[in-house]
C-alpha cells in the first residue's frame, strides 16, 4: 500500500516551469513575424529603377519627360512611396530625318526659283501635308491659254531637276479665278485649269521626273486662296501649285505608297 501511495503522490507533483516553453515559442514566432515584415517593407531601389525605366521606354518611345510613379507597399510602415524618375525616351530619329529631308527639298526649290520668290510670284510653304510651291499663272501662261512661256519653261525645268532625284509623289494643281471662260478649246475654267496642270506634268516628265509619281488636278475657280473681289485677289487665285507629298504617300490620295 505504501508503494501505491508514493506513486500517486509523485504523479500529483505540478511542473511550474512549463509556461517558459510556451513563452519561448511565442517570442520566437513574434520575432520571426517582425523579421518578415521588415524584409517585405524594403524596396530594392536599383532593381525597381531598372524595371521602371524598361516599362516606360517600352510604352512611351519618344521625347523626354519626368515621370512620377506612385507605389503602395503592403505591410510597410512607410505607407505610400512617391518616386520621381527622369525618364529619357529615345528620339524618333526617323521622323526627324523625314523632316530634314523635306526641308532640304524646299530649300533647293527656293534657290532655283529665288528671283521669282523675291518678286512675290512664287511662294514655297511647308506643312504637314508636304511642300507647296505656288506659282502665279501669269509667270507661266498667257491669259486664257495653257501653253507655257519660254521663260517659265526654264524655271520649271530647274524645279524638275530637284524633283527628279527624290522619290516623293507630286500633285500638280491648276487653279483659276472666277472669271468665266468659254472658248472652243476651254469651255469652262475646269478645262483650263486641268490643261495647265497637265502641261506642267508633261514638262516635268520630259525633264526626268518619273511619270508614275505625278498626277494633274484641275480645280477651276473652287479652291481660291484670296478674294475674287479685287484684281490682286484674282491674280493670286490664278496659279499652279506643285504639291510635293511626304514619302510613303501617293499622289491622288488612293492609299498607295511611293518607294524612293
Amino acid at each position: 500500500m505504501s508503494g501505491v501511495a508514493r506513486k500517486k503522490h509523485e504523479e500529483e507533483v505540478e511542473n511550474h516551469e512549463r509556461w517558459m516553453v510556451s513563452y519561448a515559442d511565442f517570442v520566437t514566432l513574434l520575432f520571426a513575424f517582425f523579421v518578415v515584415m521588415y524584409a517585405i517593407s524594403q524596396v530594392n531601389e536599383g532593381k525597381y529603377r531598372v524595371l521602371s525605366d524598361a516599362l516606360l521606354q517600352a510604352f512611351q518611345p519618344d521625347g523626354h519627360r519626368p515621370v512620377s510613379i506612385r507605389t503602395e507597399l503592403q505591410g510597410s510602415s512607410r505607407g505610400d512611396a512617391n518616386i520621381t524618375l527622369p525618364i529619357k525616351r529615345p528620339v524618333d530619329a526617323g521622323r526627324r530625318r523625314v523632316e530634314a529631308r523635306m526641308k532640304g527639298i524646299a530649300d533647293d526649290i527656293r534657290k532655283v526659283l529665288e528671283p521669282l520668290v523675291k518678286e512675290g510670284q512664287v511662294r514655297v510653304t511647308e506643312s504637314a501635308r508636304g511642300i507647296a510651291v505656288e506659282i502665279n499663272a501669269s509667270v507661266l501662261f498667257t491669259s486664257g491659254q495653257a501653253e507655257l512661256n519660254d521663260g517659265s519653261i526654264r524655271s520649271l525645268a530647274a524645279v524638275a531637276q530637284v524633283l527628279a532625284v527624290v522619290g516623293n509623289a507630286i500633285e500638280i494643281e491648276g487653279h483659276t479665278d472666277n472669271t468665266p471662260i468659254s472658248t472652243p478649246v476651254f469651255p469652262s475654267n475646269w478645262e483650263l485649269s486641268a490643261a495647265r496642270a497637265s502641261r506642267v506634268v508633261r514638262l516635268f516628265a520630259q525633264s526626268g521626273v518619273a511619270p508614275e509619281r505625278m498626277v494633274a488636278v484641275g480645280y477651276g475657280e473652287y479652291r481660291s486662296v484670296d478674294s475674287n473681289d479685287t484684281s490682286e485677289g484674282k491674280t493670286r487665285n490664278r496659279r499652279v501649285t506643285v504639291m510635293i507629298l511626304p514619302l510613303g504617300e501617293i499622289a491622288g490620295g488612293d492609299g498607295g505608297s511611293i518607294t524612293p
